[in-house]
């Protein structure tokens, strides 16, 4: 049997990830710092994910098992000998995982093990893999490196699925949307492609994952955060308010306009795909929180991010921007102190003025055209 070590096991790694190779027949070991999830996984062995649509359904994922991921002593023999590792833990997270990484891949080297073992970080962002393998590497001495170029894939991939946060009387249960996609680099996959039902391998990567991450989570985020300023508590409450629906439709749209020019999209197809996007959105079975898709601002609104390079890339080719633009802006007035990227903004913002901050965390320079048409939203939104 197929062994997978899950680093996280949160929503996306239980209800998506995870989900997808326990289906496949694979054995999953989940790997997280979470004592209340490690232990009960520990104790049940299984967990029964809930698919909230207008095609509901339920089923249990069972044969799995769970690790501390802090723990060395419990979480490298499971990646010494396992063949996949997955990862849903946040961008963030990934530098931090990448020396529990590199510890696997010296046991796996000094036990002989020649087999291949390939390595997908399932998150929101560009190229988080190669991020995880610009960490390790360094952290393994010559013959190592030279053992992990032979024997260790590290394949980007594109993920999309909503998973919010319901409650369950059973702490391991997951909620997820029904649809879904999972698109892996097929040139950094080393061996031979699985059979899992679900994971479809692609050689355009950068246009699935622009694509993805420039219409659904910029849409999510413009969503989250113009709601955070009217007090809506969940996605499906903000999105039908109707001043906040225009501007998010309108955005996708302005985004998607850019991609059809960056990566040569068919305009219609593009189109389409916007509109089943946006009524994701409204999907009246996912009961999704602001707090959980704003969480982390600095980060979306940075140069490479979903609503700052979308942004970026329509108004370079000359295309408007003008609801796109309420993105970093009302990201900027995001104020949840339990979120440290948020408490951070709200800080620098109070200590040396939003012009600082925009142009710290952006990197958009007061020159550009766009920084003041930021700003003039930024300041509007203050009425709101």
């Amino acid at each position: 049997m197929k062994q997978a070590v899950m680093f996280g096991a949160g929503n996306i790694g239980r209800g998506f990830i995870g989900a997808l190779l326990g289906q496949a027949g694979w054995h999953v070991t989940f790997a997280d710092v979470a004592e209340p999830i490690i232990e009960a996984m520990k104790e049940q062995k299984c967990y029964t994910v809930h698919v909230m649509d207008q095609n509901s359904c339920e089923f249990t994922i069972s044969d799995i098992d769970a690790v501390y991921s802090n723990k060395n002593e419990e979480v490298v023999p499971a990646l010494a000998a396992c063949d996949l590792i997955t990862t849903a833990v946040g961008a963030v997270i990934i530098p931090r995982i990448a020396p529990t990484i590199a510890e696997g891949i010296k046991a796996r080297k000094a036990a002989g093990n020649e087999n291949i073992l390939n390595i997908v970080c399932c998150e929101n962002g560009i190229r988080v893999t190669s991020l995880l393998k610009e960490n390790v590497m360094p952290l393994l001495n010559e013959e190592e490196a030279a053992y992990a170029e032979q024997y260790v894939g590290f394949a980007d991939c594109a993920v999309d699925r909503i998973a919010p946060k319901p409650s369950f009387d059973n702490i391991l249960d997951s909620a997820v949307e029904e649809y879904f996609e999972w698109d892996v680099e097929r040139s950094a996959w080393k061996g031979e492609l699985p059979d899992i039902p679900g994971m479809t391998f692609v050689d355009n990567l950068m246009a699935c994952l622009e694509r993805k991450l420039f219409t659904l989570n910029s849409g999510h985020a413009i969503t989250a955060y113009l709601g955070n300023l009217k007090g809506y508590e969940t996605i499906i409450d903000s999105i039908q308010d109707e001043a906040i629906g225009t501007i998010v439709h309108e955005a996708m749209k302005e985004s998607g306009e850019g991609l059809i020019k960056e990566f040569d999209f068919d305009p219609d197809t593009h189109h389409a795909y916007v509109e089943r996007i946006f009524r994701r959105f409204q999907n009246p079975y996912l009961q999704d929180e602001v707090k959980r898709v704003g969480r982390e601002p600095i980060r979306k609104i940075s140069a490479s991010d979903r609503l700052n390079k979308p942004l970026m890339t329509a108004y370079n080719y000359g295309l408007p921007v003008d609801h796109m633009i309420f993105g970093i802006a009302a990201a900027l007035r995001y104020d949840n102190p339990d979120d440290a990227q948020s408490a951070e903004l709200i800080a620098k913002i109070k200590e040396n003025g939003v012009e600082a901050a925009l142009e710290q965390y952006t990197g958009l320079t007061p020159d550009h055209p766009l920084f003041t048409r930021i700003l003039d939203v930024y300041r509007a939104l203050a009425l709101v």
